[in-house]
């Protein structure tokens, strides 16, 4: 597995997250099962949210319950999790009586005395910076939480955040694949006035996060669009599975695995996190961390998404 140190921490990080999103009905075999099928793949980075369940921390309990670290198989883990999102509104809450709390409620699901990483669940309208300020202080003054994050947020929302914030952001969680790619194609379609592609709709998220040493994960890494469905053997994107297919037989991998390899052959050092629940995917996508795409491959792939290059 493809590790490096996540700038601004002393994390060794894997290439590839495991996504604990849909565990809330999974068995405690199942659970353990998926967990250490990543971990002998290399992941040992997993990634919660407060929001994700049945019930608020459902999944961050779930996993809990199911895997009972002991106090060194914790301290081997990284653990992530979200806090902002408000799930009865829908709204976002970034006040510092909601982090703290939630905070609180996800070390106490965990079981754990801190997280290793919080990210901001998407970027809140209302937020004041200075309430986001004293919640980090506080959190890393006691320990609770060692880094901080955001996920979805613009250049600006971050560097209003990084004006008032004292801890490095290190990472900014964002939906990426090779179908959904707008903060990468914008910038490869720049200048060209007739076309949709060259409108830059992420301010230039990529350059900027590369500039700021800002960890980019990708999350739903198989999905064609927003909460579309897979593009992955869909027929809507058959030219593209074509290449994939290819490409996997010339690699002897599997189409996951080429579908992470699009998104690890980035320089900016991307994470990618991993939503699925079959242990043999988990498998297939961290073996993609470690094939190296050519240049022509990995913009062959961009074309047969259907994005120009010019």
């Amino acid at each position: 597995m493809k590790t490096f140190t996540l700038p601004g921490t002393d994390i060794t990080a894997p290439a590839v997250v495991l996504g604990l999103m849909r565990i809330q009905d999974k068995t405690d075999d199942e659970v353990r099962t998926l967990v250490r099928t990543a971990l002998d793949a290399g992941i040992n980075f997993m990634d919660h949210a407060d929001i994700y369940g049945s019930s608020m921390h459902g999944c961050e309990r779930r996993f809990a319950e199911a895997m009972r670290l002991t106090p060194s198989e914790r301290e081997a883990m990284t653990i992530q999790s979200k806090a902002g999102i408000v799930k009865d509104g829908p709204y976002f809450d970034f006040s510092y009586e909601r982090i703290v709390g939630q905070v609180e409620g996800s070390l106490s699901a965990l079981g754990t005395d801190y997280l290793d990483i919080l990210l901001l669940h998407r970027p809140d309208a209302l937020v004041e910076p200075e309430e986001v300020a004293r919640a980090f202080d506080e959190l890393h003054a006691a320990g609770k939480v060692r880094h901080f994050g955001v996920s979805n947020h613009t250049p600006g929302q971050i560097e209003l955040l990084r004006r008032h914030v004292r801890q490095p952001i290190v990472a900014n969680q964002i939906q990426l694949s090779v179908t959904h790619a707008p903060s990468i194609a914008s910038g490869v379609a720049a200048n060209m006035g007739d076309l949709d592609q060259s409108i830059d709709r992420d301010n230039g998220m990529v350059d900027y996060c590369r500039l700021h040493d800002i960890t980019l994960q990708a999350w739903s890494p198989f999905q064609s669009r927003f909460f579309d469905g897979p593009f992955l053997g869909n027929p809507r994107y058959a030219e593209l599975n074509a290449v994939i297919d290819r490409l996997a037989a010339s690699y002897d991998v599997q189409p996951e695995s080429i579908a992470v390899a699009w998104l690890t052959r980035h320089p900016a050092r991307m994470q990618v996190v991993l939503g699925t629940t079959t242990p043999a995917r988990v498998e297939a996508a961290a073996r993609g961390a470690d094939v190296e795409l050519t240049r022509s491959e990995w913009y062959e792939m961009f074309r047969a998404a259907g994005h120009t290059v010019p």
